[in-house]
């Protein structure tokens, strides 16, 4: 019994650690869209700098989970649990590269020419992956299936609105050779944004993984 409240505890503080490590990627996911509209430096390298506390929290974590694996060798429900913090643990620290390498962008761009219209369009594409996370990890804390699978279903906005994205910066660089260094970075911007989004959708499948066992394709 002992052993049990023992792992018990463990896992549920793997688990807040997971939720803590999330918090801090969908600050930085909302901070590198933020400082990309605003062409703020300052901003874009503080995202850099927070990816650090991100990669501890992966190494800290990963190793707890390690940890669990080797002293509890859990079965059935419980390895599923385990297995999940390990997917969505992976898909956080992706998240979190993909906001600096936005922040990077940012600061190649400052000062360059940009699109008003398009860069709507980002901060919107930018809204719906920080809201995928956030719905993401709200599905795990609360083992929500349905909120989990909602969620995945708002990866069609985001394709839909980098599909439109592509083309229309592809068509504004063509059109403005002035342009054509913005607008590369722009496609990269968009493209990690959709990533973003992915990997969320990644979270919400180990969310159903958790509460099912049922493997599930949603992306």
């Amino acid at each position: 019994m002992a052993t049990r409240q023992a792992f018990d505890r463990d896992l549920a503080e793997v688990q807040q650690d997971i939720l803590r490590m999330g918090a801090l990627v969908e600050q930085s996911v909302y901070e590198s869209v933020r400082s990309l509209a605003a062409q703020d430096s300052v901003l874009a390298a503080q995202v850099i700098i927070n990816d650090e506390r991100v990669d501890e929290f992966f190494r800290d974590l990963e190793a707890k989970i390690i940890g669990l694996i080797a002293t509890q060798q859990p079965m059935a429900k419980d390895l599923r649990v385990v297995v999940t913090g390990i997917k969505i643990l992976m898909d956080l620290e992706r998240m979190s590269d993909y906001a600096v390498d936005i922040a990077q962008a940012t600061m190649c761009m400052v000062g360059e020419p940009c699109c008003g219209s398009d860069m709507a369009e980002i901060l919107r594409m930018g809204r719906l992956a920080q809201r995928m996370l956030k719905e993401g990890l709200d599905s795990y804390v609360e083992g929500n299936v349905e909120k989990a699978r909602a969620m995945c279903a708002l990866d069609d906005q985001v394709d839909y609105i980098f599909d439109h994205l592509f083309r229309a910066l592809t068509k504004s660089m063509e059109e403005n050779p002035a342009f054509v260094p913005s607008g590369a970075h722009l496609l990269y911007v968009i493209r990690y944004l959709e990533r973003i989004a992915d990997h969320a959708t990644n979270v919400g499948e180990a969310v159903i993984y958790q509460v099912t066992g049922e493997r599930r394709e949603l992306n």
